[in-house]
């Protein structure tokens, strides 16, 4: 079989000629050289299926700002937390901060890639899993459980307690100083570890992550120990708790056990009701293990359902970037009519683009409300981290369609879950390869 081809003259001209007999290709051309492919295959009809109202609504109000960083996982995780905050303490505008974990999760991120290369120091550099780990020793990017990791270990703090920095909005400069340190670091200790040398390695990984240390407290300020809670509730009554530390103050204050969440994935090119480990995306040694419970997307729906009903907001993880738009808040499956545009037709399905690697979980939000019609969701309403000047004050609105397809996970408590799933969230995980598509 003949596998090469050689594009010839001819059959350029024959594309031409194929081109130029159909004048509405002329059109198409017009519209997207002036506008872009976006705005020339916008579909306004799915627009005005979307029209911000919801059944089921969670009172919430003020919105975060990720700006230029990747601590979406971070944002939404603490969005959920501040929101039984506000529910409980009637205080719907406290935040907490972000930059106060992020501090503690660049220092145990730093830790666990020293093991992650210590234990594959037998490999060589071009092993597919050792260049992973080399490829981005410590990044933004996170998961729910890693965020469980950071806050069981380190609590919480208030916004006011510690600010945000210009380096926690803005990582790009410090990720790459911080990265060159650690590859080079790891260098020294694959050394060690093929030389045996056991005591000189221990040495040698406190000295580094005395030098990340020092790095992330010029970069980011000294972590807080202790703080004075201090806040005007809804009703305008103050309150005061003084000299609590982070670790305090999430035992004082928070009833749930981060322990009654699991993850429920929706990856139809895995198993479904199976548990899956990614253990190089752990952060905290000793932490709680990132795992995801695949399952099919009715599933995720029903449990977000069941939780929104009750009051309470929930962390999800989703391709963003397809068929939405940013500034308007909008994310509905049939946005864009790309395949119209161009007169081709794309048929590739979730399974397909996940194989593929054309889809995946880049972004996690906040789901705050959910539009349920005839016993049916109809659209959903999304609290983001990007700030209040995108989408409608920040929010965003996502029909079911999209749900469907470019949603992957979300973070629901047991008791919204049928018990098989359950039994199978609380056994045996199955680890899966960094280069997993759930990754």
């Amino acid at each position: 079989m003949q596998m090469t081809h050689n594009l010839t003259l001819d059959e350029i001209n024959s594309f031409q000629k194929e081109y130029q007999a159909n004048k509405q290709n002329r059109i198409a051309e017009m519209a997207t050289v002036t506008n872009g492919v976006q705005k020339a295959s916008f579909n306004t009809e799915s627009v005005r299926e979307l029209n911000r109202t919801f059944s089921i609504e969670i009172p919430t109000d003020n919105v975060t700002d990720q700006k230029q960083s990747g601590r979406c996982w971070l944002f939404a995780a603490l969005n959920v937390l501040r929101h039984e905050f506000a529910k409980k303490y009637k205080a719907k505008n406290f935040t907490f901060s972000q930059s106060y974990l992020f501090f503690w999760d660049r220092i145990e991120r730093a830790n666990i890639f020293f093991d992650h290369i210590l234990e594959t120091a037998d490999k060589p550099l071009e092993d597919r899993t050792v260049h992973y780990y080399m490829q981005a020793p410590d990044t933004d990017g996170g998961q729910w459980h890693m965020a469980v990791s950071l806050i069981r270990k380190y609590g919480l703090v208030p916004s006011y307690a510690y600010d945000e920095s210009f380096t926690a909005n803005s990582t790009s400069a410090f990720n790459q100083a911080l990265n060159m340190k650690l590859r080079e670091d790891g260098l020294v200790l694959r050394k060690l570890a093929k030389e045996g040398k056991d005591e000189e390695i221990e040495a040698k990984r406190k000295e580094f992550l005395s030098e990340v240390y020092r790095m992330a407290v010029i970069a980011f300020g000294q972590p807080t120990q202790k703080f004075d809670l201090e806040f005007n509730d809804d009703n305008g009554k103050y309150h005061f708790d003084g000299d609590l530390t982070p670790v305090d103050f999430f035992k004082n204050y928070f009833t749930d056990d981060l322990d009654d969440y699991v993850v429920l994935f929706n990856a139809p090119d895995h198993e479904y009701n199976k548990l899956y480990a990614l253990p190089f995306e752990d952060n905290v040694e000793g932490g709680t293990p990132v795992q995801f419970l695949n399952t099919e997307i009715d599933n995720l729906k029903n449990a977000a359902l069941k939780q929104l009903e009750a009051g309470e907001t929930l962390w999800f993880g989703c391709d963003v970037g397809k068929q939405s738009d940013r500034q308007e808040g909008l994310l509905a499956a049939n946005l864009y009519e790309t395949d119209t545009l161009f007169n081709i037709e794309t048929k590739l399905n979730k399974k397909e683009r996940l194989l593929t690697g054309a889809s995946g979980s880049t972004h996690a939000m906040t789901m705050v409300g959910v539009d349920v019609v005839n016993g049916k969701p109809r659209q959903w309403k999304v609290e983001n981290s990007w700030g209040n000047k995108v989408g409608k004050n920040g929010y965003f609105v996502m029909d079911d369609k999209w749900f469907d397809e470019y949603l992957f996970k979300v973070v629901v408590k047991k008791q919204y879950l049928p018990k098989e799933l359950v039994k199978l969230a609380e056994g045996k995980a199955t680890p899966v390869p960094c280069w997993d598509s759930m990754g």
